[in-house]
Order: structure tokens, then sequence, then C-alpha cells
């Protein structure tokens, strides 16, 4: 059984995959304090709660909040009895290339994305993630990555407008009726709505050109199905993908070892 554990800026999601399907996922805030006992603590209650009798013996963690690492590996070493393979460490092999400027380090997220829509959807991807920061990962014919985009994300967007300016007050992201709003808070929905709706047109159309070819756009993240019904900006929408992407990196490692 294998426990994957994709750590996000905002929350970390637990899933337990059995080699052909997921039994269970579970998501958390992110929290750097919290303890190896208390995440075991958390999981094996929520675990018993569904029924779930599973024996761990693999662990795979992708992190973009380092701090967080080890308490992770703490835990695997403490009550699972294993070495955690963790996404962006030398000893954690990758199925495809990355291709950027040396020295550039790659958020481990990105990384698995890549794989994972390489695994789904073969090359010519632009991968967007809708998390903290609202990301557009490029995947090349052959699966490497080549780059991307990266811009602030839409609640972190509307979280800047809120403290910035004492006037204005903190909303949620929705679509509104109409572009111009009649109250500060439909005007601030248009703005931020229309504005990413625009972003990510745009920021595709310009991948596409200077690639010089057609890519599918893939879509992931909680806000991504409110953008795709709303405009069709993407081709698909992945709700796992992360946690896809994590079981094919622990496969390829398995099997070359």
């Amino acid at each position: 059984m294998l426990l994957a554990i994709d750590c996000g800026n905002t929350n970390t999601v637990f899933a337990i995959w059995d080699g052909e399907q997921f039994l269970a996922s579970w998501r958390t805030s992110t929290e750097w304090q919290r303890t190896a006992d208390q995440y075991y603590v958390w999981l094996s209650t929520l675990m018993k709660l569904q029924g779930i009798e599973a024996q761990i013996t693999d662990m795979i963690i992708s992190s973009t909040v380092p701090r967080v690492v080890f308490n992770l590996r703490v835990m695997a070493d403490r009550y699972f009895n294993t070495r955690p393979l963790v996404v962006g460490k030398p000893d954690c092999l990758l199925p495809v290339d990355v291709r950027v400027d040396q020295g550039t380090a790659v958020g481990p997220d990105r990384l698995v994305n890549t794989v994972a829509g390489h695994d789904l959807y073969g090359g010519d991807l632009i991968m967007v993630d809708f998390g903290t920061a609202t990301t557009f990962d490029v995947v090349d014919r052959d699966g490497a990555y080549i780059g991307g985009v990266i811009a602030p994300g839409v609640n972190l967007s509307l979280e800047a407008l809120h403290q910035a300016a004492a006037a204005l007050p903190h909303v949620d992201i929705s679509k509104p009726q109409a572009v111009i709003g009649t109250n500060t808070v439909t005007c601030m929905q248009s703005g931020v709505f229309w504005g990413y709706v625009g972003l990510v047109r745009e920021i595709c159309a310009r991948i596409k050109a200077e690639r010089e070819r057609e890519m599918r756009v893939i879509s992931t993240g909680g806000l991504a199905p409110l953008f795709q019904q709303s405009e069709a900006l993407f081709d698909a929408f992945e709700d796992e993908l992360t946690i896809h992407g994590l079981t094919v990196i622990h496969q390829f490692n398995k099997d070359a070892a």
C-alpha cells in the first residue's frame, strides 16, 4: 500500500493507493508545526472511521513547504517503518526530463503535474493549476518539463485587494451575472473572475504561438471547474492530477530499483 502526500502552500492531501485504485483521500490544512505524532493520529483516526485497514508499506511526498517534510519523514519511519521518496531529492527519479536554466529549482508540484499530464494525455500540454499561485506548466512532445508561467492565485488576489484597500471587503470568487458590477462585491468579483479568464486565455494563446503548434490545456485545482464551466478554457479537468502523478513516479522508481 502506498501513502501519497501532496503538500501545498494551503492544503495537504493524503491518499492511499493499492496499486490499482485510490482507497481514500483526505485533505487538511498545511501547518509546518504539526508533529509526526499529530499527523499519524489524524490519519489513523480517519482510516478507522472509514473502515480502511491498509498496511502502509511505501510513501511518496511532494511538498512546496520544505519545513513540513521533516515531520512527514519522522511519521514514515516511526509508524510505517519506511523511508519515503521525496520529489525533488536526488534519490527520487523522474520519468521525464526537466529542461530549464541550469541551477533553477522547479517546484515539486509542477514536476509531478508534468508527469501526470504526460501519463494521461501525452505531450504538447499546458498544465494550469489553480492553487495559492496560478501556474502554467509547459510539457514538450516527449513529456519533458520545459518551463512555464507563475501568476498570483485567484484567492490571493482577492485577499490582497481586501488587505490593501480599507474600503474593500473580503469576498468569495464566483461568476458575476454581468460584467458591470452594481455594488462593491460584484465589482470585485467581476474584476477577478473576468480578469483571470483573460489571463488564462491570453497566456495559453501566447504559449501556443511561441511553440508554433496546437497544445491541449489541462486544468487542476479547486477553482478550475468554475472557469471551465463558464468559458470552456480547458480541454480537460483533472481533480487529483498531482496525486496521480505521485503514483506514477513511485512506480517508476520501484521499477528502476
